[in-house]
């Protein structure tokens, strides 16, 4: 199963047009927040199963939760903003409170600098920004793909 991950895209249907444009081809998609409702163009556009969450920058009314749970090809997904679990962008936090919620991974955003890292076992997934960057590769999106019994792949690509 392949996972298309994107977030902090902040309105911006240009950047998710080009997403869609160059993305290979995946089974479910991830949004990190900041702009949740972005994640409704989506859907509308590929018809395929989204799971969005809310983050600092979406507005209170027809936002996603602030933290959801999912489970895919037997691995237990955490997906947050993050902005209430890091203070400083301490992402080694977040692996804390996915030890605490028994989450093997963590789909997050926030910080608009694309990460993936293992702590202990326990991967960390940022897709960056499409729409703000903040690191060096400009603008990206993740994928991650999954195998039952498998270990998790994530990688990072740029626009």
């Amino acid at each position: 199963m392949k996972i298309g991950i994107t977030g902090d895209t902040h309105g911006q249907l240009q950047a998710m047009r080009q997403l869609l444009a160059v993305v290979e081809p995946v089974d479910y998609w991830l949004h990190t927040g900041d702009y949740s409702q972005d994640a409704r163009f989506l859907i509308a556009e590929t018809k395929l199963p989204m799971l969005m969450v809310a983050g600092n920058c979406d507005k209170p009314i027809g936002r996603g939760n602030i933290d959801e749970f999912v489970v895919l090809e037997g691995q237990r997904i955490w997906l947050t903003h993050g902005h209430r679990y890091m203070n400083g962008y301490q992402v080694e936090e977040l692996a804390w409170w996915a030890r605490k919620l028994e989450a093997e991974i963590v789909v997050f955003g926030h910080t608009h600098v694309p990460l993936i890292k293992w702590f202990g076992d326990t991967l960390l997934v940022n897709p960056g920004s499409l729409a703000l960057p903040r690191g060096d590769e400009g603008p990206t999106y993740a994928v991650l793909s999954l195998q039952e019994g498998q270990r998790p792949v994530a990688r990072i690509f740029s626009l």
